[in-house]
């Protein structure tokens, strides 16, 4: 139940809300910079141990399909528990199903259980559609003129850890090994200090709500004009969607298989080489995302998703076509995140303003479950086609997704996009 204050406090004034805003991106930042080490240290090790207790390579996909299963089955009621209770306590429950389910990994490499690492998995999963509320979080309080910039500060706060974690995979299983982990688990270790982190930070520092602020502002008047959304666009809304869930398909499915792919051409060893492809990866999704979100303010949102799209299909091309050479793969990787973020970052901010504020929850929840299923169901379908006509076939099916995104684009088209 919210408390007397809350409900009695008048509305803040614009330069109120400025501050707050200031105040909820620098959190929101510092806790995403936690889950990107979180996420970025544990990335590559869901297909590689998958592949490793099941003794079967198809399998390898199931752990990135875990993955975004469990963000699906938590993605809508961890919007409605924000709606209703504000995003610190929703991004602090997602926290902690991580911490959990990075125990419950390390618990299933030690008995060599695969049933049991998907469960875990799962509940990283579910972490994670926390994690994901963050960028909306981004976009409660924010004008519409710097929506998509806010939204990309945060998003750009994850390359610090989201560079950083695939290269502590070494360390990691060095670590691992002195505290006596199982192999492939050791960069855990580092998860879960960061997770731990992050779960702290939001539930001391995310204060005021900035969702709970932004339902206030929606009752009042004037102080709500630059930051609340009064107009309902459900059909850009629906375009938003797709877009957002056809791109994150696209990224995650090729991202997903591409350290077995590079396993297999390194011959069965896991080395540098997987870390350092996938930390690129991870900062092309990450690292230019404030200038993605400054294009998307400046240019329009459709604009901006279209350019991802285009930056997608040369990914993939470049995979399908070099898709033996080590120097082509990393490329495609890194080519493959930046389309990521400017088709994510412009198709958020497209999403949020499409959406009147009391059913901003409810639609932001609905698109991360549907990212996130799309993306599992491609996760699978994934390790299929790669076992069945290799890591070039797989791009080149994942242009069709590419192509269905552009084609629709007009179905989005507004004052703004």
């Amino acid at each position: 139940m919210p408390d007397a204050a809350s409900v009695e406090a008048p509305a803040p004034t614009l330069s109120e809300v400025a501050a707050i805003q200031r105040r909820t991106v620098a959190v929101l930042a510092a806790g995403q910079v936690l889950g990107g080490v979180a996420f970025g240290a544990t990335i590559s090790l869901g297909a590689l141990l998958a592949a490793d207790l099941s003794g079967q390579e198809s399998l390898s996909g199931l752990a990135t399909a875990s993955v975004t299963l469990g963000a699906a089955l938590c993605a809508i009621p961890l919007a409605r528990l924000a709606a209703r209770r504000g995003r610190r306590l929703a991004l602090t429950l997602g926290n902690l199903f991580a911490v959990v389910g990075i125990a419950i990994v390390i618990t299933a490499a030690a008995a060599r259980s695969f049933p049991l690492l998907i469960v875990g998995v799962i509940l990283i999963g579910a972490g994670n559609a926390g994690n994901l509320q963050s960028r909306f979080a981004a976009t409660d309080l924010s004008p519409t003129s710097r929506r998509a910039r806010d939204l990309g500060t945060v998003v750009w706060a994850t390359t610090v850890g989201g560079v950083l974690g695939p290269l502590l995979l070494a360390p990691g299983e060095a670590v691992g090994a002195v505290l006596g982990m199982p192999r492939l688990t050791g960069a855990y270790a580092f998860s879960i200090v960061a997770q731990v982190l992050a779960l702290t930070l939001y539930l001391v520092a995310l204060r005021p709500d900035p969702l709970r602020i932004a339902q206030r502002l929606a009752r009042a008047g004037e102080a709500a004009r630059e930051h609340i959304v009064e107009a309902d666009r459900p059909l850009a809304a629906r375009y938003a969607v797709f877009a957002v869930a056809g791109s994150h398909v696209v990224m995650a499915s090729v991202m997903a298989m591409t350290p077995v792919h590079l396993v297999h051409m390194a011959g069965g060893r896991v080395d540098f080489l997987v870390g350092l492809t996938i930390a690129l990866h991870v900062f092309g999704m990450y690292g230019l995302s404030p200038v993605f979100g400054w294009l998307a303010d400046r240019w329009g949102r459709v604009p901006v998703i279209l350019l991802g799209q285009a930056v997608l299909a040369a990914s993939l091309l470049v995979a399908a076509l070099w898709s033996h050479e080590v120097v082509a793969v990393i490329i495609a990787l890194l080519l493959l995140g930046l389309g990521w973020s400017a088709a994510t970052v412009s198709g958020a901010a497209l999403l949020t303003e499409s959406t009147v504020t009391a059913m901003r929850p409810r639609r932001q929840g609905v698109s991360d479950t549907v990212m996130t299923l799309s993306a599992a169901v491609g996760a699978v379908l994934a390790g299929v086609i790669l076992g069945q006509i290799g890591y070039g076939g797989l791009a080149l099916c994942a242009l069709v997704l590419v192509a269905a995104v552009a084609g629709l684009s007009p179905l989005a088209r507004g004052p703004r996009d």
